[in-house]
């Protein structure tokens, strides 16, 4: 399969700082790919030399096999939400959204059809005439996200999605992009690793604009492979090995954790807590929880370096705009 965006030694600086230095890596169409890194990683610098917003000093960058950011071959098949987008204020709802899906290309009718339930689907139908200075700060997020999924774009770049909406608006948009259009791709940037793990079935790690990691969610955290049990009392090593020589059993006493790794070819995940958990009962261990593999935040801390240097954040060291555009209209 053609990837959907695909860079090669992508270099941005800053003056001296490489915000982006060599970045090479390859997202397959029909993902949600999550990107994950320190302030000052190069995510919101990566997603803007993505879309054109800025241009690269070095280094080439790919969309759906057809070479970089082109208005005319790319209109209305990407679009961007950065982090903290402004919009403006005496615009209503449903007119900024009229208006962003003319940039995007759709016709007067097409627009006429998506919009009403572009706005359903963020919760904003009672305020689709309001004025967004009357909004609050959720509901303008969720505007912005609105804007994104218009004219149902191939490859959406999403900077901080979901920050700043209340839990209930949180799990809504999760399940919103969860159900995405199929083929359409996704780029999720956030600090946000559980979310990471809900929405995504890919992820990178990024750091001092270099890649770090590209991996299946599932085979970095050994969901199909890994059990580990939170225990109360010490686990019989001995009897859990012998019941099942063909996987690995590790006993972290500090933590109280128990983790077994095994090969999907010997043994499948019923199996190995058929055994386990009789062998932990039947010896009077306690089992407080039983997860499917290791969690994304654990496997970020172990594999990526520490920071050398804090107290910028991506976007201010980027220079990045934030003003909020689709990508298709901004440059036509």
């Amino acid at each position: 399969m053609t990837p959907v965006l695909k860079t090669e030694g992508l270099v941005k600086r800053f003056g001296r700082r490489k915000a982006l230095d060599g970045l090479t890596l390859s997202i397959p169409g029909g993902t949600i790919t999550g990107l994950v890194g320190s302030n000052g990683a190069g995510k919101t610098t990566l997603f803007s030399v993505v879309t054109g917003i800025l241009s690269q000093d070095s280094g080439t960058i790919d969309l759906f096999g057809e070479g970089p950011f082109d208005p005319e071959l790319h209109s209305g098949r990407v679009a961007l939400l950065p982090q903290d987008a402004s919009l403006p204020r005496e615009a209503s709802v449903k007119g900024l959204l009229e208006y962003y899906a003319e940039l995007q290309g759709l016709s007067r009718e097409e627009a006429g059809r998506q919009i009403p339930e572009i706005i359903a689907d963020v919760h904003l139908t009672e305020r689709a005439n309001d004025r967004i200075r009357s909004l609050s700060h959720g509901m303008r997020k969720r505007v912005m996200i609105a804007q994104a999924l218009i004219g149902e774009p191939e490859l959406i770049l999403l900077d901080e999605p979901l920050n700043g909406l209340d839990p209930r608006e949180v799990a809504h948009m999760r399940n919103i992009l969860r159900n995405r259009k199929p083929g359409q791709s996704m780029i999720i940037s956030s600090h946000n690793l559980d979310e990471i793990e809900r929405l995504c079935n890919r992820v990178i790690f990024m750091e001092h604009g270099r890649l770090v990691l590209m991996s299946g969610i599932r085979e970095l955290t050994g969901q199909g492979h890994l059990l580990r049990y939170e225990l109360k009392g010490t686990p019989p090593l001995d009897l859990l090995r012998r019941r099942m020589p063909e996987a690995e059993f590790e006993y972290e006493e500090r933590e109280g954790l128990l983790s077994c790794r095994y090969s999907e070819d010997m043994y499948n995940e019923a199996e190995v807590n058929r055994v386990a958990l009789r062998a932990l009962l039947d010896e009077g261990v306690d089992i407080l929880s039983v997860r499917r593999g290791s969690e994304l935040e654990s496997e970020y801390l172990r594999r990526s370096p520490q920071r050398a240097e804090t107290g910028k954040t991506d976007k201010a060291s980027s220079g990045a705009s934030t003003d909020i555009l689709p990508q298709a209209g901004r440059n036509r």
